[in-house]
């Protein structure tokens, strides 16, 4: 198994959500207004630490939420995804995903990709959606432009998980939050579990509500089996924890800082953006 397939299954399990068959009779998932000004406030910063069956490191994932512009209707999501340790020289990763969303709905306006894999794999992808029309337009590298009718609003992966984290849950009953995956419009269906919890490095020993997509679509990635993301029970819904299952073993995507100054009487791990910023800076040594 790649180890690209290793560090974007984590990445994006927990944003590309799964169709099934009832998928018709549930009804879209509405974003909580109070959790949205939370999630969207501009300043929210997130690291996990990605290891493999057994605790094994293998890389870190870092999630960037800024305004774009100073009238706070649009936000770019910035993900970066990098390996780690002996990996690097097996095969190294630096990937960067950027969403600009906007909209009651944060619905993506725009998706670029920059995959650098391997020693030799190097990608772009450029996605535009036009929601009013219903219209992604989606290029790969220097491939000609493809253009797909959706006829309603759309997800992507990233614009999906944080939608997810807004949604109003209602213990076993499930919401549909639409996702543009593999050139098409999913019906994904996304269901909470009953709530228990955990204890993370950061927050504590927190109360979470445990999340379960069924996925049927790859995305950017192969999977196999089951995902759990773990949100707090409050309205900062922190992704603390993402279990997967892959085709070899596991993976564990574990929070290991957080910084949102809206989120009132949570630890900050990471109180200064220049902290971040040097912290990817080492990581990129050696590229």
């Amino acid at each position: 198994m790649r180890l690209k397939t290793a560090f974007c299954i984590t990445l994006s399990c927990s944003l590309c959500l799964g169709l099934v068959l009832y998928a018709a009779q549930i009804p879209d998932g509405v974003a909580d207004e109070d959790i949205a000004e939370v999630v969207y406030s501009g300043e929210e910063i997130l690291k996990y630490r990605v290891s493999w069956t057994g605790g094994i490191k293998i890389g870190d994932m870092y999630i960037e939420v800024r305004r774009t512009d100073d009238s706070g209707e649009q936000f770019k999501i910035h993900v970066r995804v990098k390996d780690s340790g002996v990996f690097h020289f097996f095969y190294p990763v630096n990937d960067t995903f950027d969403t600009i969303v906007a909209g009651k709905s944060y619905l993506p306006l725009r998706y670029d990709v920059e995959q650098k894999e391997g020693r030799s794999y190097r990608a772009t992808r450029h996605t535009e959606y036009d929601q009013e029309k219903g219209v992604v337009r989606y290029r790969k590298n220097d491939q000609a432009e493809e253009v797909f009718q959706v006829d309603e609003y759309v997800h992507n992966e990233f614009s999906s998980f944080f939608f997810t984290r807004m949604l109003d849950f209602e213990q076993e009953m499930p919401v549909i939050v639409a996702t543009f995956a593999d050139k098409k419009r999913h019906e994904v269906v996304v269901r909470a579990e009953e709530n228990t919890h955990l204890t993370n490095k950061v927050l504590g020993k927190v109360n979470v509500i445990p999340v379960r997509p069924i996925m049927d679509f790859k995305g950017l990635y192969d999977k196999s089996g089951d995902t759990v993301i773990y949100l707090t029970d409050d309205s900062c819904r922190i992704p603390v924890r993402i279990q997967s299952k892959i085709l070899i073993g596991s993976l564990t995507a574990e929070l290991v800082s957080y910084s949102n100054p809206v989120c009132t009487g949570m630890v900050s791990y990471l109180p200064e953006k220049k902290d971040y910023i040097e912290t990817q800076e080492k990581l990129e040594l050696g590229d």
